[in-house]
């Protein structure tokens, strides 16, 4: 119910993350389709993507997740680990030894980039009930193949409602968020729904809360901290002045299940002459007289895959020759004049 202290509890939540880990540890993609609770967070350099509150752009948000979490598992089957951990300890000890691993997935197999460390991904959803009645059947799944799988891959969800209602939390969601909390709610119906038995309609409001740890059948009752608009205001100051944030490019605008977005390149991008960078890409390569994945990324400032792409294109409209045995490629347009 209203005044139960679920934004509150939110912004308690968001503000431990930020306090205890820097921005390449941990990421954030924030759902507010309230427009109002997370619009502060804007700017931080934690943030995947700017704060989204079109809900279309929601769902491709968690599109992206998805195709991500298919990446990171493929990632860490060619590595041989078992969790987001796990590869970044190998990462770790490869850098350790100054050695590299190259990415098993590159689009130059004969000079793969080296793979860096990965951090975990966070998904805030602060109104759930708005996002499945204007996107429905799709984000209902979306969100139950990431909470089924994605953990492992160091993807993780909170989700929220003033509605606990069986069309929100439905039987799929619910089957597969083990961990829950309920604030004060209006009637023992909905205190059924989110934690499978009564209680939540007696709590007190103001944080007062019933807290239900994974794997345990009895609730724990807790108190949220207070945290207040000026504290948030405070912290989000703080870490603006640390550094921009670095989007991701492809997030929101979908179509990367396949897992072609990134997060040690882009996301996404177009391929072939569709990228809006391909134009440019050609006039650097022409004028530099250099066809080179690593100096079309630096002078474009763009991610690796998304350079090796440019260039993939340009030799297939016959601009650049392929891979010669150096591994270097030959500007094949005559110098202008």
């Amino acid at each position: 119910t209203t005044g139960s202290g679920k934004s509150v509890g939110i912004n308690a939540m968001i503000l431990s993350l930020l306090y205890k880990a820097e921005a390449k540890d941990v990421r954030l993609l924030m759902i507010d389709p309230k427009m109002l609770e997370m619009s502060v967070y804007e700017g931080i350099p934690h943030l995947l993507a700017p704060v989204v509150t079109d809900m279309k752009q929601a769902a491709n948000g968690l599109n992206w997740c998805v195709g991500e979490m298919e990446r990171r598992y493929k990632l860490m089957s060619k590595l041989g680990v078992r969790n987001l951990a796990g590869y970044n300890v190998k990462i770790d000890e490869a850098a350790a030894r100054e050695e590299f691993i190259g990415n098993p997935f590159s689009l130059t197999p004969e000079q793969p980039e080296p793979l860096q460390r990965l951090p975990h991904i966070v998904v805030v959803i602060d109104e759930l009930a708005d996002l499945m009645m204007v996107v429905g059947k799709k984000i209902e799944e979306l969100i139950a193949r990431l909470a089924q799988k994605a953990r492992a891959a160091g993807i993780h969800l909170i989700l929220a409602t003033q509605r606990p209602s069986v069309d929100v939390i439905t039987g799929l969601i619910k089957a597969n968020i083990p961990t829950r909390i309920a604030f004060q709610v209006s009637s023992k119906i909905d205190s059924r729904t989110i934690l499978d038995q009564m209680g939540a309609e007696a709590l007190l409001g103001m944080g007062d809360m019933l807290y239900m740890a994974s794997g345990t059948g009895l609730p724990i009752r807790v108190h949220g901290a207070f945290v207040s608009d000026e504290e948030v205001h405070r912290v989000v100051s703080y870490l603006k002045a640390q550094g921009e944030p670095d989007y991701i490019e492809g997030v929101l605008e979908g179509g990367t299940v396949d897992g072609d977005g990134d997060l040690n390149g882009e996301g996404g991008g177009e391929s072939g002459e569709k990228d809006p960078m391909y134009d440019q890409a050609v006039e650097v390569v022409l004028k530099d007289r250099k066809a080179s994945i690593s100096y079309v990324q630096r002078k474009l400032r763009i991610g690796y895959n998304r350079s090796a792409r440019l260039l993939e294109d340009m030799e297939k409209a016959g601009l650049v020759s392929s891979l010669t045995t150096s591994g270097q490629r030959e500007v094949l347009v005559p110098a202008r004049e």
